[in-house]
């Protein structure tokens, strides 16, 4: 079983990996994204290809705006 620092650790890495997607993605570089990232996120339903083209699905929004609004949480003076 993993322990929450494990799955801290892995889930800032996917969020990580989420921001570095999008901007590729917004970038016109869908090239620059490792296979394995691509397939990682299509598993799990935050991308999706439509028509040859790879773009975020509803859930992969959701799970960027909440990584972007803990981001400016976080950046918050408190």
């Amino acid at each position: 079983m993993k322990t929450s620092a494990a799955l801290a650790k892995i889930n800032t890495a996917l969020h990580d990996s989420l921001l570095a997607t999008v901007d590729a993605l917004s970038r016109r570089r869908a090239r620059d994204i490792p296979e394995k990232t691509i397939d990682h996120f299509v598993a799990i339903r935050w991308l999706e290809w439509n028509g040859g083209t790879l773009r975020l699905t509803a859930a992969g929004e959701g799970v960027l705006m909440k990584v972007q609004a803990s981001m400016l949480g976080n950046m918050q003076p408190g």
